[in-house]
């Protein structure tokens, strides 16, 4: 097997009225051959380049490899992508018209969200609370319900997606599935932050050295996971036509379902330091939801994108770093650049200023006052 050579021709044409495939056959060598690592390349064109018939030209390309292991492994690179570079933004190609409608739009969403939902006085965010509470007197109950709606709108309305963008074009779903999932989203994280030291104590370990560091660190790391919505914040508001995306570089790299990893941390994070029941069934539900969502999201990767899925599938992983320890992921000498971009940096601006502003999130949902009469 070692001492085998492969031949590789490939014929590159240069016409419209022809096309030959690439074709290949193996020789056999002698032991010296073998020992000498050929590895050259030879390219030949035909001089009818310089004549003016409509016949095809084409050029040879010989490729000698030593072994089948090498050809494999030079066969993947000469692949390269079929998917999508992740993050990558070039700020010459920008509009200023796309940015302004973007921060327009921005306004008008966080508008709405306020008068129809948030604000008391008009919204049924707290109608809403107080008829999910309803349902039973255990917060923990009250948490999973609360989970379950969401996920149950947020996953059902992507998996209609591709029916729903034939019904009514691509940005008017995305406005439908914006406006159901972000009040949901909005009283499921309220509802959280209120009764988040409300369960039964399991544990206490906040006073542990060095367990606070170590946790925030972690929820760090979560965020780079879990919002790779940010590598197109325009076709979020729908500035841009959106669509569904095939990721291959970046986080991608380390596990094909970022979201999902960070959502694990980020659970795992605030259960260890809040130690309660309620954030162990927050934790539960959240986790159950992105577990579903691995499933869901390559089934509709596949029905997508076919074959080219399942050579990114091929070489990626759930478990991060999976595909990487064990070969199938190839990293680039130059991996650590597919995160010095301009998502990657926004991200962590946001990270730094969510943790920040933790004392305002709290009393911000605190002064909503979606508690039941008894609580407030």
């Amino acid at each position: 097997m070692a001492n085998s050579v492969v031949v590789a021709t490939s014929v590159s044409l240069f016409s419209k009225y022809a096309q030959r495939r690439p074709s290949f056959f193996p020789l056999s060598s002698s032991n010296s051959i073998a020992k000498t690592n050929l590895n050259f390349n030879s390219q030949c064109y035909s001089n009818l380049l310089l004549s003016r018939s409509k016949s095809p030209i084409y050029g040879r390309h010989f490729v000698l490899r030593t072994s089948i292991k090498q050809s494999e492994s030079e066969n993947e690179t000469e692949l390269g992508l079929v998917g999508e570079d992740s993050a990558v933004f070039q700020l010459g190609e920008q509009k200023i018209s796309s940015w302004i409608y973007f921060s327009a739009i921005l306004g008008v969403v966080l508008y709405v969200l306020n008068v129809a939902w948030i604000d008391n006085s008009t919204g049924y965010g707290k109608a809403f609370i107080d008829a999910v509470s309803t349902l039973s007197d255990s917060h923990e109950v009250v948490m999973l319900i609360l989970i379950l709606i969401f996920a149950g709108v947020h996953s059902g309305l992507a998996s209609f997606r591709n029916t729903g963008e034939k019904l009514i074009g691509e940005r008017t779903f995305r406005v439908l599935f914006a406006g159901l999932s972000l009040p949901l989203a909005v009283s499921t994280i309220v509802y959280f932050i209120n009764h988040r030291y409300d369960g039964l104590q399991l544990w206490q370990v906040q006073d542990a050295p060095g367990l606070h560091q170590l946790l925030w660190i972690s929820n760090f790391i979560s965020f780079f996971f879990l919002y790779p919505s940010t590598f197109n914040l325009l076709e979020v508001a729908a500035v841009d036509k959106p669509k569904l995306h095939l990721w291959e570089t970046g986080i991608i790299r380390i596990t094909r379902h970022p979201q999902m990893v960070g959502q694990v941390i980020w659970c795992l994070a605030h259960t260890i330091w809040i130690g309660n029941s309620v954030a162990v069934a927050a934790s539960f539900g959240l986790i159950a939801h992105h577990l579903f969502g691995v499933w869901n999201g390559d089934r509709r990767l596949a029905t997508k994108f076919g074959e080219d899925f399942e050579l990114v599938k091929s070489r990626t992983s759930v478990v991060p770093f999976a595909a990487i320890l064990d070969g199938r992921q190839k990293l680039p000498q130059d991996f650590y650049k597919e995160f010095l971009r301009l998502p990657y940096l926004t991200i962590t601006a946001l990270t730094l200023g969510a943790y920040f502003a933790h004392p305002l999130m709290q009393a911000a949902s605190f002064n909503l006052h979606w508690l039941r009469s008894n609580e407030m």
